[in-house]
């Protein structure tokens, strides 16, 4: 797994590349708890290059997801290839978090 983060507009992008599984979730969650421990309440996490992702991938995303609402932040989901997106829809997670198909769609509005 690959992971980089950047600034755009009024969010804070995280990529992530390769597989969000049980031996990658740590550091996902490391350094997306840097970013929202750094002030950063509004985020996209950018699935673009993303090719798999399990369900402690999934619990990362939940654990966040509950930190920014308490911090009054927001996420947002995008580039999700039709692999990874059929996992959101199966575990319902596609109801809970706001996905999008680009980068940009997630960002706007942000």
């Amino acid at each position: 797994m690959q992971i980089d983060t950047q600034q755009v507009g009024g969010a804070h992008v995280v990529m992530v590349a390769g597989s969000l599984d049980t031996k990658t979730a740590p550091e996902a969650e490391a350094t997306i708890n840097e970013v929202v421990a750094a002030g950063h309440t509004k985020l996209v996490i950018d699935f673009e290059k993303l090719d798999y992702i399990s369900s402690s991938g999934l619990r990362v995303l939940l654990a966040t997801m509950k930190k920014l609402k308490k911090q009054k932040g927001t996420m947002r989901l995008c580039g999700m290839n039709p692999t990874v997106k059929e996992v959101f829809v199966i575990s319902g997670f596609s109801g809970i978090f706001s996905i999008h198909d680009t980068r940009a769609e997630a960002v706007a509005g942000l």
